[in-house]
């Protein structure tokens, strides 16, 4: 599910302080190529004991992310359900406690990118 008024889409910032406050925040830059990149932060759902994964996407607007001093864009940001052995369901719903650590975790991201 894509997770519309994030609050996050389209604020920039270069590589090297994007991946320190994602890292900070706990996520992982998983999947990335020479233009683009998406952070993952994983999320337990402790009483159903499922797995989710809060994906923000980004693109480099300028540069390569070779170098540090790339700049990036967020453009949208996903939810979706882990499953096995690996990908992500973005169609199955999303518990209320799951989605309120997401929405956090995004407030917080918006929080530090803008200073």
């Amino acid at each position: 599910m894509i997770i519309e008024n994030s609050g996050v889409k389209g604020l920039k910032s270069d590589l090297a302080h994007l991946d320190e406050v994602t890292t900070s925040l706990g996520f992982v830059r998983w999947q990335w190529e020479y233009t683009r990149a998406t952070y993952d932060l994983k999320i337990e759902d402790e009483a159903a004991g499922g797995d989710y994964f809060l994906r923000v996407n980004t693109r480099a607007e300028s540069g390569k992310l070779e170098s540090p001093y790339a700049i990036l864009y967020i453009e949208d940001v996903y939810i979706g359900k882990a499953t096995f052995p690996h990908g992500l369901d973005y169609q199955s719903p999303i518990p209320d406690a799951i989605m309120n650590v997401a929405k956090k975790k995004l407030a917080e991201l918006k929080t530090q990118l803008s200073q």
